[in-house]
């Protein structure tokens, strides 16, 4: 299945010197992983005061990417500094569905005329991802397959924040976006609990 998780050991490749000033300064993975967190509410504290400030529509775009290394490093720490612990593994995985929580949460204010597809993308997106977490459980390798993972989710809605600040109206599309990207999730997390039951 298309993914943007598919270009991670590339984009890992240009990380790495990132990492090793990071661990230069005594930086940990958990560490990493908090500030993850803690850059989602902001990005979601952001996007919900957009209306009344366009320019914090932008922080969608920038936050997310911000948000992407900061995923990819610290599981990068992890492995390449021998820091990987139980712990570290519990607050990734429920660090990425509240970060997601954040982040997606005001879209229930942008799109309200469609409120229950964006509860039902909110919520198969939780679901998605602890398909993801079952299939280890299952088969012993945690599954990242997509279309619409969490990568393709934060590109999405990357890409809404650039036409929410460059005010293109798109409202009466929502409908239609919103149901496929559903359909996409759905795909994903039967994926997932496929690759991992075979």
């Amino acid at each position: 299945m298309i993914s943007i998780y598919k270009i991670k050991p590339k984009f890992q490749q240009l990380l790495k010197p990132v990492l090793k000033v990071l661990y230069n300064l005594g930086v940990t993975a958990n560490q990493i992983t908090l500030a993850s967190i803690f850059l989602s509410l902001l990005i979601g504290v952001a996007f919900w005061n957009a209306e009344a400030y366009r320019i914090l529509f932008l922080a969608l775009p920038i936050g997310l990417f911000l948000r992407m290394g900061l995923n990819a490093l610290d599981g990068m720490m992890a492995r390449t500094y021998n820091q990987q612990s139980k712990k570290g593994e519990i607050l990734n995985e429920l660090g990425d569905v509240v970060s997601d929580v954040f982040i997606f949460f005001p879209l229930l204010k942008y799109e309200s005329h469609i409120l229950y597809l964006v509860v039902a993308f909110i919520c198969l997106g939780i679901v998605n991802e602890f398909s993801g977490v079952m299939a280890k459980i299952v088969s012993g390798e945690r599954r990242y397959d997509g279309p619409m993972g969490k990568s393709d989710r934060a590109f999405i809605i990357a890409i809404y924040g650039l036409l929410m600040f460059f005010g293109v109206a798109f409202s009466k599309f929502s409908i239609y976006i919103f149901s496929v990207l559903i359909l996409l999730l759905i795909i994903s997390t039967f994926t997932r609990l496929n690759k991992a039951l075979k």
